[in-house]
């Protein structure tokens, strides 16, 4: 039977989700980081941002266990520490993986995101993230314990492409095109990088189906074997 994610545990990082969407249906559990790093429960999506970057990766993975974590409220935009207080809750929260369909560019965030990436390597939780490059130098992404995942607008939603950054690490690309919405043309839904990351994870959801705590590197591994071989990771049949 083809693989669809089950038992992974999945943290998107982002604006929260809302758990009624019909491409959701669900989620495993969720909280708020607030700006003062308070925790709450309430990680209602106000922005749709994190819903639909979700979407995208159930799609791949119908069967993935999403834990929200809201790092944004009102506008897409958190502080540093919000973000590495998220990704430690998302460790303790027994996520496999973390989706951060974001990032900066100040590298001064690097001292306080770094702790929580090694945090999460060490604990066997893989992040995927955007992609460095010499335009945009994006954290944490730019962290060698974070799988990297580039924009790649020809290339199909159903595959990924495996990729060398200038630095010569291994990384990936992916199609910007999230889960489509029947009678919104693709050029009017939301777009970008950011759902890049999303079916990339997906498609590591699909690779790390049944394999417990796994590290970014071996997974790198996997998902490049899985290129090699077969050109492309299968959408099942929802």
């Amino acid at each position: 039977m083809p693989s669809t994610g089950k038992a992974v545990r999945v943290a998107v990082i982002d604006s929260g989700v809302h758990a009624a969407h019909p491409h959701v249906r669900g989620v495993a559990d969720g909280v708020q980081i607030t700006s003062d790093l308070e925790i709450r429960a309430d990680f209602v999506d106000r922005l749709g941002h994190g819903t639909a970057v979700t979407a995208a990766i159930k799609e791949k993975a119908p069967l993935v266990d999403i834990i929200a974590v809201k790092v944004f409220d009102r506008a897409l935009s958190t502080s540093a520490e919000a973000l590495a207080r998220g990704i430690e809750v998302a460790v303790d929260h027994g996520a496999n993986l973390i989706n951060l369909s974001l990032g900066t560019t100040r590298q001064e965030h690097r001292a306080v995101l770094e702790p929580a990436v090694e945090l999460a390597s060490g604990a066997g939780v893989a992040i995927i993230a955007a992609a460095p490059s010499a335009d945009e130098p994006w954290l944490p992404g730019a962290l060698p314990e974070v799988i990297a995942v580039a924009l790649d607008w020809e290339c199909p939603r159903d595959r990924y492409r495996l990729i060398v950054l200038e630095s010569g690490r291994p990384a990936f690309s992916a199609s910007g095109y999230p889960r489509p919405i029947p009678g919104v043309p693709p050029e009017r839904n939301l777009k970008g990088l950011s759902f890049a990351v999303a079916n990339l994870t997906g498609f590591a959801a699909l690779a790390i189906e049944g394999r417990g705590r796994i590290t970014s590197e071996e997974l790198v591994t996997i998902l490049a074997e899985a290129v090699r071989g077969r050109g492309r990771s299968p959408i099942p049949d929802p």
